[in-house]
């Protein structure tokens, strides 16, 4: 298999991998592995895993490329938001 070098990684992130991979009682390198593989679709369940994608089109939607690029940029903001953040689902008996 190659070998990354990955430079330049800022304070936070390098922190964070090392929290995660404390946390999980994971290597560095497991922890960044798996952070890659689902950053870019190909985790377990993930619609992309298994397939090919075409690099440049992250939606296949039909969009152009710079409503593709904003759309990946809208998800990857997702990404960073934890998950209190969001809104509980609400079930049926629910009143608005």
């Amino acid at each position: 298999m190659p070998d990354i070098l990955v430079r330049h990684i800022d304070e936070a992130l390098a922190e964070r991998i090392k929290a995660l991979a404390l946390a999980r009682k994971w290597s560095l390198n497991d922890v960044i592995l798996h952070a890659l593989r689902h950053g870019l679709g190909m985790g377990p369940g993930e619609p992309f895993a298994g397939r090919e994608v075409e690099l440049g089109s992250s939606t296949n939607a039909g969009l152009d490329a710079r409503e593709d690029k904003a759309f990946g940029e809208a998800i990857a903001a997702l990404r960073d938001v934890p998950d209190s953040q969001f809104a509980r689902k609400r079930s049926g008996s629910d009143s608005e």
